[in-house]
């Protein structure tokens, strides 16, 4: 059965941010779009007035039967989790909180996933709808009319990942899935290029793995699904029992290979059977070997070249105006997100000019002239 939740506020929550937005936009004053505030850490500072959404929070519409929920976007990720949890359910992205205040707005505004992304799918893939507040103060809903047909875009999906450059996002809907009966974390010793190949062997069979991390010189894999067939595929790979925090701590950058280095954070996004980069610095895979993590001083130029080499990218997380309560305070590349190749930039621009002409949503948070 499905349980939907209304109250007058609600309306007037949202007509309050339009009224700010239009005065914004009429004004020409950028806006610093903020829920949590736990993730400015990731891309580049905005200089513009706080714009928060941190009370406009709560499940709008929950049906466990058909697994869609819509919730406002100031509602933090905890308070949604346990809601869901309750009916034995779960965001299949995984998304990481980086802080009890993290929000469902920050989720969509960075788009990252935690470790169970290569097995479910990442953010955009679970978003089936949004209502976003446009410059002129209206809130609309997507997919459907106007900006869709004006920009030819899927209005709800490019808000994932768009950082709040294009508009608010006040309320998302999206599909759930059901929690695993049952999970099982191991720890298995092994050099780093006998865990790359045993991935790539264990890719092309049915087993019941649906997180793998590589650190500290041991392959790291969360099994989940029934239970005879997580106990299986447990007895058959053998290792170490691993604490089942071991993946929350991972999803949140919270281990030591985060916290104890002061170096620059890079995310490299690879092909999953590359093998080790020639980078100074130390790495830590995860999304079994697609997603690395690395520490390290080398300079930008040499890690973008180096990713490009074998056809990934990398995200630089060290570049944190101290705002909030991000993780990485360290210095970092002078633009976080890999540079866009000229016809994808005139494609970014044009797509900006469409839904905020006069650059009141977190100018500058992707990149300079977006």
């Amino acid at each position: 059965m499905a349980d939907t939740y209304a109250s007058p506020h609600d309306q007037n929550m949202s007509a309050e941010i339009g009224e700010q937005i239009r005065h914004a936009d009429k004004a020409g004053s950028p806006l610093r779009i903020v829920g949590g505030d736990t993730r400015s850490f990731y891309g580049r500072a905005v200089d513009g007035t706080p714009l928060s959404l941190s009370a406009h929070r709560g499940i709008t519409h929950y049906d466990p039967v058909e697994l869609v929920v819509s919730v406002r976007t100031g509602t933090p990720l905890d308070e949604l989790e346990s809601a869901l949890q309750a009916e034995g359910q779960m965001l299949g992205c995984e998304p990481p909180r980086f802080g009890e205040v993290g929000t469902v707005g920050g989720m969509i505004a960075t788009g990252l996933s935690g470790p169970r992304r290569p097995w479910a799918g990442a953010v955009r893939d679970f978003v089936l709808g949004t209502r976003v507040i446009d410059r002129t103060g209206r809130e609309l809903r997507f997919g459907g009319e106007v900006m869709k047909n004006v920009a030819g875009y899927d209005i709800s999906r490019l808000m994932v990942g768009a950082q709040g450059t294009l508009g608010v996002v006040s309320e998302v809907s999206m599909k759930v899935l059901p929690r695993p009966a049952a999970s099982a974390s191991l720890r298995l010793e092994m050099p780093l290029e006998k865990a790359l190949d045993r991935l790539t062997q264990w890719g092309r069979q049915p087993l019941p793995i649906t997180a793998s991390a590589y650190t500290d010189g041991a392959l790291h894999l969360r099994l989940e699904g029934g239970a005879s067939s997580v106990a299986a595929t447990r007895e058959r790979l053998g290792g170490d029992e691993l604490e089942e925090d071991f993946w929350q701590t991972l999803r949140d950058l919270r281990l030591p290979f985060f916290t104890d280095d002061a170096r620059p954070l890079w995310r490299l996004s690879l092909p999953n059977h590359t093998p080790p980069l020639p980078l100074a610095g130390e790495t830590l895979l995860d999304w079994a070997g697609a997603q690395r993590w690395l520490k390290s001083d080398a300079a930008a130029e040499e890690i973008r070249a180096a990713a490009s080499r074998v056809g990934g990218h990398a995200t630089c997380l060290g570049a944190s105006d101290g705002q909030g309560e991000g993780h990485h305070k360290a210095q970092g590349a002078a633009e976080p997100f890999t540079p866009l190749a000229p016809v994808i930039a005139k494609y970014h621009r044009r797509l900006k000019a469409e839904l905020d002409p006069n650059g009141i949503f977190n100018p500058g948070r992707l990149y300079g002239d977006v």
